[in-house]
């Protein structure tokens, strides 16, 4: 194999696995964007599964040698990145509507004791 055949499979193997973690990526962002919890279990399983065969891709890459080692843990890295801050968003927008809600039960109840008074 010559060494600019070498090349473009190298390029072609990065480009076919970042379109794959690309993809993975736009369900996170979906999820972010609706801001539903992805403790539903198909998108769990969907996800899981997706990262689970994109590793198993980048591992076939990196063994062929069509990708380094570093390139394909700095894909699976940014996925992974990305949903840990889906998570996070999720905590924190959970966390502000329970906020809500507690304040608004106790407007309630403050609003009934001041019509019982009255």
């Amino acid at each position: 194999m010559t060494p600019e055949t070498m090349i473009d499979h190298r390029e072609k193997a990065y480009a076919l696995l970042k379109a794959d973690a690309d993809k993975i990526l736009q369900l996170i962002q979906v999820q972010m964007d609706n801001l539903t919890m992805p403790q539903c279990p198909l998108y769990e399983e969907v996800l899981d599964t997706q990262m689970f065969g994109l590793s198993r891709e980048i591992d076939f890459a990196v063994r062929l040698g069509l990708i380094d080692e570093r390139v394909g843990k700095t894909l699976l890295d940014r996925l992974e990145r990305e949903l840990s801050a889906l998570h996070e968003a999720f905590t924190k927008n959970k966390n502000h509507a329970i906020e809500t809600q507690t304040i608004y039960k106790r407007s309630l109840s403050f609003l009934l004791q001041v019509v019982e008074i009255s």
